[in-house]
């Protein structure tokens, strides 16, 4: 048996979301405060805490004027039933899957109520709701006044049932028919616990460096492990090194009740000077007592080897050695604990949160591929085999593990804000395997390699920029800068955690499906590559004043036509170039009167004429020149030198004016004015912005 599905409602991002986990390992990915960190934290609360609780503030915030509605209704006198139904809840409702061949469901037999003899799955609902009977006691003492001003109520209403919500709500279980939501039964949260252990490595493990204390936070770890050894119910090879510790200790303690104690006893104060201990009374004498669990507690910590017979502390090694350890013995404490249980668990949730602290890229990619493999391996060497039925739940912010986890098993987190609000948040959960199942198997796989080849960071980014070549990548950070000069504080893209894809002109158009799944804002700049048919009937390369066609597959996919022709291209206006949350950025040129370049480097070399001494006799002059430097030209090199030397430049304006849209500013096309469109070149290239007249 295995979780299948985890709804949740109104917990914090959490307002109502769908997670489908894997057998054995889900991956989750995501921007940050997308809703990751709650799920654990729900989890938590639910499998570990003693009794859950809720505060009004983990309520998500788009369902707090439910609370109010409900007071309202308390005020009109509405039936119980209403104000009930209105209120908010947390809700999280597990669907378990199981083998309707199995010979004993054990704890979970008593989720299973429906009576379809077809049926293999059974769901578990934990509710965080207002108790029975206490709606009067909840407002109670809250004034309702229809005059006076709402906002002042609200306040004080809403500080009012903060104070009121650990009180008067409470978790209830239930055991729902999947075939029939309104038929449930009332079971106790011991059951479910009992069902189903947890895990959890949080994020912040108390790793910290020497520098600022010793912390043995791997030793405390190997004390816990220790316990789960003394156990009756422990593996017979644990409870022997127990004894053999034991059996250690007690040679000690011989020692101890002799020598030491005889040594000790002179430290006592000589009360026979004061009439002490008298006649009848007893002599004192001391008594120093040994156990394995004291000594592991309070006087054992986890040392390195090193040579001569020193050691050395465990805050030696480095932090990244130390977290991969730390996390596996966590991961096998959690497997030992789980063989003590009685009666057996049947399912066991782990989350590992971020593992990739401290850990070097490969071993972050090791990590998660061998993490569903320790589960196999724990089985085989302390379990005689027997599968131990856990789900690996880890978050993460690395490239490296997400790029090196299937497509299948991750799970993409995104805030986005409700309709109502630009304010309040609430989070999507997108299933990356059913997301993309319209994309052919063929492309999916060359989407995966390439994310993993080039540790593409798309799936944690707030925007994405998809380039051709090496020239764009690296003038883009200057070209940004150049942009953000004109933009509003509120919006600069370097303020922004942008994304940048190098995909080459054939390959940009395979991102697209990708792209529209993650929401993700994306320019794409590409090169107008016009063709022409040369007297054996084939297409060359020409100047955008020759051409006839494209060879950009990017062009031709985003606008569905083979055989669209640069002039065409170039009359489009901009909104012809939006598509959901993608712009395409192709060459344009300058002013109505300018030419228009092919790829990049004509395009730069039109927009700072007199950088690159163009004669500017006319604009087929201007193109002529522009196109044969552009061929001179070594990518690379020219990349370079304009992004570390020579600075003071003007963007082409089709890169300006998708930068502006990306960042939600003007058109810069507007505001930025080259040389070719103002007919003049900034004299002073030392100012602050220095590319913008």
């Amino acid at each position: 048996m295995y979780i299948k599905k985890v709804h949740i409602q109104n917990f914090r991002l959490l307002r109502e979301v769908n997670l489908f986990l894997e057998e054995r390992t889900t991956v989750i990915v995501g921007r940050n405060n997308s809703g990751k960190t709650s799920l654990a934290e729900l989890i938590r609360r639910l499998l570990s805490d003693t009794v859950p609780s809720f505060r009004l503030e983990d309520f998500s915030l788009s369902v707090y004027d439910q609370f109010w509605t409900a007071f309202v209704l308390k005020g009109q006198e509405h039936e119980e039933n209403e104000i009930r139904d209105t209120l908010p809840f947390i809700e999280v409702k597990l669907t378990v899957n199981y083998d309707k061949q199995m010979p004993n469901l054990g704890l979970l037999g008593e989720f299973v109520i429906d009576l379809d003899q077809e049926c293999t799955e059974a769901i578990i609902v934990a509710r965080y709701q207002l108790k029975d009977g206490e709606i009067n006691a909840f407002f109670n003492d809250i004034e309702y006044d229809l005059n006076a001003p709402k906002d002042l109520q609200k306040k004080t209403f809403f500080r009012t049932i903060r104070e009121r919500i650990p009180k008067y709500y409470a978790v209830v279980l239930l055991a729902e028919d999947p075939t029939d939501p309104t038929n449930r039964k009332v079971i106790d949260l011991s059951t479910l616990r009992a069902l189903m252990n947890s895990g959890f490595i949080n994020a912040q493990r108390g790793l910290d460096d020497i520098t600022h204390r010793d912390m043995d936070v791997l030793g405390k770890v190997l004390v816990t492990l220790f316990d789960s050894a003394v156990s009756d119910l422990a593996d017979p090879k644990d409870r022997d090194v127990v004894q053999k510790l034991e059996s250690t200790v007690r040679g000690i303690q011989d020692s101890i009740d002799t020598d030491f104690r005889d040594q000790l006893d002179e430290l006592l104060p000589a009360f026979s000077l004061f009439g002490y201990p008298g006649l009848s009374d007893p002599k004192l004498c001391t008594e120093t007592t040994l156990d394995v669990q004291r000594l592991l507690t309070n006087h054992t910590k986890l040392y390195y080897a090193g040579v001569n017979g020193i050691n050395l502390p465990e805050t030696y090694n480095g932090l990244g050695a130390r977290n991969l350890i730390y996390i596996l013995l966590k991961i096998l404490e959690f497997f030992k604990s789980f063989k003590l249980r009685q009666p057996t668990a049947g399912m066991h949730l782990v989350f590992i949160e971020e593992p990739e602290v401290h850990l070097h890229p490969q071993m972050q990619e090791v990590f998660i591929r061998k993490l569903g493999e320790i589960a196999d391996v724990f089985a085989k060497e302390f379990n005689n085999g027997i599968r131990w039925p856990v789900q690996f739940v880890v978050t993460t912010h690395s490239t490296h593990i997400a790029n090196e986890a299937p497509f299948r098993s991750m799970r993409y987190f995104l805030a986005v804000p409700t309709a109502d609000s630009d304010v309040i948040f609430t989070t999507q959960i997108k299933d990356l395997q059913k997301g993309l199942g319209g994309i052919p198997q063929g492309d999916q796989e060359f989407l995966h390699k390439y994310m993993t080849l080039t540790r593409c960071d798309l799936l944690f980014a707030d925007k994405a920029v998809l380039i051709e070549g090496t020239a764009e990548r690296l003038l883009l950070p200057r070209m940004i800068a150049i942009v953000d000069e004109a933009l509003s504080p509120g919006c600069k893209l370097s303020s922004q955690y942008i994304s940048v894809v190098e995909v080459g002109g054939a390959y940009a158009h395979r991102f697209f499906q990708l792209l529209d799944f993650l929401e993700l804002p994306t320019l794409v700049i590409t090169d107008l590559d016009s063709v022409k048919r040369n007297a054996e009937n084939r297409l060359i390369a020409c100047k955008v004043s020759e051409g006839t066609n494209t060879s950009n597959g990017c062009i031709k996919d985003w606008f569905e036509d083979t055989n669209i022709s640069p002039s065409s291209l170039i009359g489009l206006p901009d909104h012809k170039k939006v598509r959901g949350f993608h712009r395409l950025a192709y060459q344009v040129p300058e002013t109505s009167e300018a030419p228009c370049g092919r790829s990049f480097e004509d395009a730069f070399i039109l927009a700072n004429p007199d950088m690159f001494d163009l004669t500017k006799a006319s604009i087929e002059d201007s193109e002529d020149e522009a196109y044969e430097k552009a061929k001179t030209v070594r990518k690379t090199e020219f990349a370079l030198e304009y992004a570390l030397e020579k600075t003071q430049w003007f963007v082409p304006r089709y890169i300006a004016d998708g930068l502006s849209w990306l960042a939600k500013g003007p058109l810069l096309s507007d505001v930025i004015l080259s040389p070719a469109k103002s007919g003049h070149v900034e004299k002073d290239k030392d100012t602050a912005t220095g590319a913008i007249s």
